[in-house]
């Protein structure tokens, strides 16, 4: 992860050195490894085309204790083998130095044999964390909760035609990522009605992934219950903490007098309804939860305002490539270690260069919560210690974007590059009905 983006945009070309080693281990059947590029453009509204990212995600390596699987023909092994005699040695993968002995090689019949990873009726959790079959033709992406959830259709949006993969909680989908379980994720940052997700911020600077796009999703909320359920006989309403705040005000007009519980996920409310068969609980989430846990849609677009709308980033391993031809967006987290006096120099940085901020937002310093401060006359005073992520509307290709972040970085302890990436430009309706 970078502290600070090099001041030219010729540092995130990709490497397009391809390796091949054809010499078989000892004592085992031939095998061979391939990695190639893709030149295959993603296909959502903003993809940005190849980029290292997409390269490194169709290599089948799992971290350091990688198992790479692959098959060739035996034929076209011994010719590959007679042209390069001497592949004992791999180039670094991971930062490893890896020979051919210890890549712990396994065959499997067919890039899409039976065994490859489908969608699970239940999500990832920490203990299934663990190197994952070969890489097929589509993008893996991680998402947190189970089958029907927002970040589901969002994932869909982002990247269609993928594998979603659920997760249990938002810290496994990074490490699903992080371990080469998944090639991308798909999580939400803010909601145009609750705010910003805090917890996905944190992991942000926790884990070291880089954002690679945005997608921005219209949110439908329902009022789901068991077929036959009117909504009177309901004395318990259940969903995600965001959902409940974003229909507080429709449940009180339609004359609800519920009890209204906190869940991990919206689609996982309408699952439990229907597992349990509860036919005094309503849940709150989307249409296709309905359809898939057998609910009925009591209420339609529920939420409280039309304009309903999350904010999903999309993270990978590697950052893409700037560019300068489409709209980018820029995400970076700073702090000083002289608390927030410095946050009007580092905010001009982007006002001299006409570049636009579209979001600030704090959160504690957790490495340094407090900062006390011994006056001599004046006694001691404590301070809350922040960091502060920023999204402005620039390229890292762009010269001036480079120059804000080089004096950013003279007032600024610390300073990272969260990712420069295209910015979400599809139109969406703010209700069904428009």
């Amino acid at each position: 992860m970078h502290s600070l983006i090099p001041t030219s945009s010729s540092a995130f070309a990709p490497s397009h050195s391809l390796f091949r080693p054809t010499r078989p281990p000892t004592s085992a059947r031939p095998f061979s490894i391939q990695c190639s590029y893709r030149y295959d453009p993603l296909t959502y509204p903003n993809a940005v085309g190849p980029s290292r990212a997409d390269w490194q995600s169709s290599c089948a390596i799992l971290s350091s204790q990688a198992q790479i699987i692959s098959q060739e023909d035996p034929q076209s092994q011994s010719q590959s083998q007679s042209q390069s005699p001497a592949a004992d040695h791999i180039p670094s993968l991971n930062g490893h130095n890896t020979t051919l002995e210890n890549l712990n090689l396994v065959p499997i019949q067919t890039l899409h044999d039976s065994t490859a990873l489908k969608p699970q009726p239940k999500p990832l959790s920490i203990t299934d964390l663990s190197p994952a079959p070969m890489h097929g033709s589509k993008l893996r992406v991680a998402y947190q909760g189970v089958p029907g959830a927002y970040s589901e259709a969002a994932a869909g949006k982002a990247y269609p035609d993928c594998d979603a993969i659920p997760c249990d909680q938002f810290e496994v989908a990074f490490q699903s990522v992080e371990l080469w379980i998944a090639d991308r994720a798909v999580l939400p940052v803010e909601n145009s009605l609750g705010g910003s997700i805090h917890r996905n911020y944190d992991l942000l600077l926790r884990h070291k992934l880089h954002i690679v796009g945005e997608v921005q999703l219209p949110v439908h909320h329902c009022l789901l219950a068991l077929p036959g359920v009117r909504k009177e006989y309901l004395t318990r309403v259940i969903s995600h903490p965001q959902a409940l705040a974003q229909c507080e005000h429709t449940l009180t007009k339609l004359g609800l007098n519920v009890t209204r519980e906190a869940v991990d996920d919206t689609a996982g409310a309408a699952e439990f309804v229907s597992i349990n068969n509860l036919r005094d609980t309503g849940a709150i989430a989307s249409a296709r939860a309905a359809e898939l846990y057998g609910l009925d849609i009591l209420a339609n677009e529920i939420q409280d305002d039309s304009g309903n709308v999350t904010r999903f980033v999309m993270l990978a391993r590697e950052p893409i490539i700037p560019r300068t031809d489409r709209p980018f967006k820029t995400s970076i987290v700073f702090a000083h270690e002289k608390g927030t006096s410095v946050l009007f120099k580092v905010l001009s940085a982007f006002a001299f260069r006409n570049i636009s901020l579209t979001k600030i937002e704090s959160r504690p310093h957790r490495s340094h919560p407090i900062r006390v401060e011994d006056g001599a006359n004046a006694g001691t005073a404590k301070h809350f210690e922040y960091l502060f992520y920023v999204d402005f509307e620039a390229s890292m290709a762009e010269p001036r974007a480079q120059n804000a972040l080089a004096e950013v970085q003279e007032f600024t302890s610390f300073l990272r590059v969260l990712g420069s990436y295209p910015m979400d430009m599809t139109p969406w309706s703010p209700s069904r009905e428009d």
